[in-house]
């Protein structure tokens, strides 16, 4: 028999949660009107300033929409699944980074924007992950990936020196077809990855970098990419805004 629990949430948070999960797994859709705030007090026999504070919560996080003399409306639409597999081929030879080409394929605008280019003494599961001593240092490239304008995944990735100096990787610019294509072109293709997947509270740069409403989690990534010889040739930190994305996965079972 299960031990007794009792939801520690507020009940503005509460209602949040119901009805944010309603929209993001699509039986509230965008242009749907909401229930009243009356309809909404007597559902959860609560005041109507605890009814507002809901509905706020999920209008900062661009779910929700008020009409002024008309009610509230459903703003935000399902979560947008993104597939890892879709990235992790290098580009042919001219095509640009998988990340603008798929985004493409979705009739979406994707861009990048570099933030930052160093070497660093990664975090510790970093380098334990590349097999770096404590001391060891790696080559990081930060940047921000976005969807029609809209910031969507914070990554920051850490690469072996002994293969990133002497490139253009250690340069503060875009490299052409990304850091996949340029590895594969100096004999290190990616040949398998592993993602470990957890819910995270975000620390203050991602929050900025994903303009995250209050409270918010992540999601976040710890991917490690082998090459031949299951060499780790990248390992990488890739944060998303937990409400407007998730991660679709599709393997074989043998």
């Amino acid at each position: 028999m299960p031990r007794p629990y009792t939801d520690p949430r507020t009940a503005h948070q509460k209602i949040a949660a119901k009805l944010r999960r309603q929209i993001t797994r699509g039986d509230l859709r965008p242009g749907d009107a909401l229930p009243s705030t009356p309809a909404l007090m007597e559902e959860w026999g609560v005041a109507g300033t605890t009814v507002q504070k809901a509905l706020l919560m999920l209008k900062e996080e661009q779910l929700l929409v008020g009409k002024r003399g008309k009610g509230v409306y459903v703003q935000g639409g399902t979560q947008q699944s993104i597939s890892p597999m879709a990235y992790m081929a290098p580009a042919g030879a001219g095509e640009s980074y998988r990340w603008l080409t798929e985004a493409t394929k979705r009739s979406q605008r994707g861009t990048v924007e570099l933030l930052n280019v160093e070497v660093v003494t990664p975090p510790f599961e970093v380098r334990q992950a590349l097999g770096l001593a404590e001391d060891g240092q790696a080559l990081l490239r930060e940047q921000i990936l976005s969807l029609d304008a809209e910031p969507t995944e914070l990554t920051r990735s850490y690469y072996p020196l002994a293969l990133a100096e002497g490139t253009a990787m250690m340069d503060r610019r875009k490299i052409k077809g990304g850091t996949p294509t340029l590895l594969a072109e100096k004999g290190y293709p990616p040949r398998e990855f592993v993602d470990e997947v957890s819910s995270e509270i975000p620390t203050e740069d991602e929050v900025v970098a994903l303009e995250l409403p209050k409270d918010m989690p992540i999601m976040l990534t710890f991917r490690v990419v082998y090459s031949d010889d299951e060499r780790p040739i990248e390992v990488s930190l890739l944060a998303k805004a937990a409400h407007k994305y998730r991660a679709r996965y599709r393997l074989k079972v043998a």
